[in-house]
């Protein structure tokens, strides 16, 4: 790819970016950690919010239905056990990945293809709610919708029937 891994942490964060506006109702995360190789560069971001047991399908939900949209080949989903996942490619070939882990906490990682070595800087988007040191504490910010122990009806339209 003819990009810099500048232009690469770049467009990861507009990936990033996007995915995190489409998710409503908002919400918190902070940034997690850039990622040098030899030639590839990622981003991540930690989601503050408690996404409870009972509302995770749907916020998985939302975020597979985003990424089609947005013409990003799925390559993978778990849906089973407590760790569910979705790995997506972009049609430049950058990754993007949730991923449930520890606690309900949801991590959201996008990894650049090879690209030309540069320097890489810190994010332009700022977080949207405490940038924390590492390390990042679990989940600590209470949503009436997200953190929610009521699951959603499996009548709703809003719920996947994939993720049901």
């Amino acid at each position: 790819m003819d990009i810099t891994m500048q232009q690469a942490s770049e467009r990861a964060d507009s990936m990033l970016d996007a995915t995190l506006s489409a998710i409503e109702p908002e919400v918190i995360w902070t940034h997690s950690g850039t990622s040098e190789g030899g030639c590839d560069v990622s981003r991540s971001r930690m989601v503050m919010t408690v996404i409870s047991k009972e509302r995770r399908g749907e916020f998985l939900g939302v975020v597979q239905r985003f990424w089609g949209k947005s013409g990003y080949m799925i390559k993978s989903v778990n849906k089973s056990g407590e760790f569910p996942a979705i790995f997506a490619q972009s049609s430049d070939g950058f990754g993007i990945s949730l991923v449930v882990g520890g606690a309900g906490q949801v991590a959201f990682e996008v990894d650049s293809p090879c690209v030309k070595p540069s320097e890489v800087v810190d994010p332009a988007t700022p977080a949207n709610g405490p940038d924390y040191d590492h390390p990042i504490p679990r989940p600590n910010v209470h949503s009436g919708f997200w953190s929610s122990s009521t699951s959603i009806s499996a009548s709703s339209p809003t719920v996947s029937a994939d993720w049901r």
